[in-house]
């Protein structure tokens, strides 16, 4: 019988070999909880968990936790993330707790990217953690039931545990070194930056199956559409961590103008219809700013369809859209 660390819906996925999909859900500059639910809704029928990201890109938004928090009242399967830039330990350990008991099952621990990549770099730093001792904080508590001061909890949280990888960037060799010091910590499954150079991957998966990794976590690949040659290159030069090949920007360059986003949207199909064939590779995660629509549109172009909560793995769909509409 399989021993859950959390029971979550995106847990039971990968435990039972299916292929898992994640996506983002970009978190709303606003108040309004309907934006949530919108995007929610697009993003839930195509996928077995949704990412609250927490103020990626050192960028404030509404908050992982409150993101999460809504969406489990709608009866959502969520992923928090958790930066280690902006808490400090007993923030974050409060945090992680208070998740828990909204019922959020998933966490996806960050160290986060620094203030200076955002639009507001007079910020203070905290990094009290980076993402490895938050994984070790976060396993401390789940399974030792105790906070990192000892102090015993009542009642441990219950929680599939992620980090996150970048196999795309210098230096190549560490990258599967540090991938098993976060096994070591505490992940479960990680979900990795945007892939567009599948070679790089495939190197990577290789040294990944030769140090037998693939074994004791689930690898999730991240993946998204591009608008254009121009999102393209702003991406690679802006967005810390993207790498993204000549060869795709130049062939966006070709393409005709009305004609950019469906070209972008085929990249990411074929690339995930590529990764899938990886020995060791579990999943896609899905990232698609600011164009939630195309996520579904996606998911259904690369034969990701239906999803396991689609056939009654989990069900309580029909419910979900019924909490929805009632929190409108």
């Amino acid at each position: 019988m399989t021993e859950y660390k959390s029971g979550s819906r995106l847990e039971r996925v990968l435990r039972s070999g299916r292929f898992a999909v994640t996506a983002e859900l970009n978190p709303p500059d606003s108040a309004d909880p309907q934006k949530v639910y919108e995007a929610a809704l697009v993003l839930s029928e195509v996928c077995d968990g949704i990412n609250a990201t927490d103020a990626s890109g050192a960028h404030c938004h509404m908050s992982s936790v409150a993101i999460c928090a809504l969406l489990t009242r709608a009866g959502y399967e969520p992923v928090f993330q958790v930066s280690c830039r902006d808490r400090n330990r007993i923030a974050i350990q409060g945090d992680l707790l208070g998740a828990a008991a909204m019922g959020v099952k998933n966490v996806l621990c960050l160290t986060g990217d620094d203030v200076t990549a955002g639009d507001q770099p007079q910020a203070k730093r905290v990094f009290d953690f980076d993402s490895i001792q938050l994984l070790r904080t976060a396993k401390i508590m789940r399974d030792e039931g105790m906070f990192l001061s000892g102090r015993k909890l009542t009642e441990p949280p219950r929680l599939f545990l992620g980090a996150a990888s970048n196999p795309f960037v210098q230096p190549y060799d560490w990258r599967p070194l540090r991938l098993a010091k976060k096994i070591e910590a505490g992940a479960d499954f990680i979900q990795s930056q945007y892939c567009f150079d599948v070679p790089r991957l495939q190197t990577f998966m290789q040294r990944v199956r030769d140090m037998g990794l693939h074994e004791k976590l689930f690898f999730l690949v991240g993946v998204g559409p591009l608008r254009s040659e121009k999102t393209a290159e702003f991406m690679r030069s802006k967005v810390p961590g993207v790498h993204i090949p000549d060869e795709i920007v130049e062939r966006l360059r070709k393409t005709p103008k009305e004609k950019k986003l469906e070209e972008g949207k085929k990249i990411c199909v074929e690339i995930i219809q590529q990764v899938r064939e990886i020995e060791g590779v579990s999943g896609v995660h899905v990232m698609a700013y600011r164009q939630e629509e195309l996520v579904a549109e996606i998911i259904q172009e690369a034969g990701l369809l239906p999803r396991p909560m689609q056939v009654g793995f989990d069900g309580g769909q029909e419910k979900a859209r019924l909490r929805t509409k009632r929190e409108r």
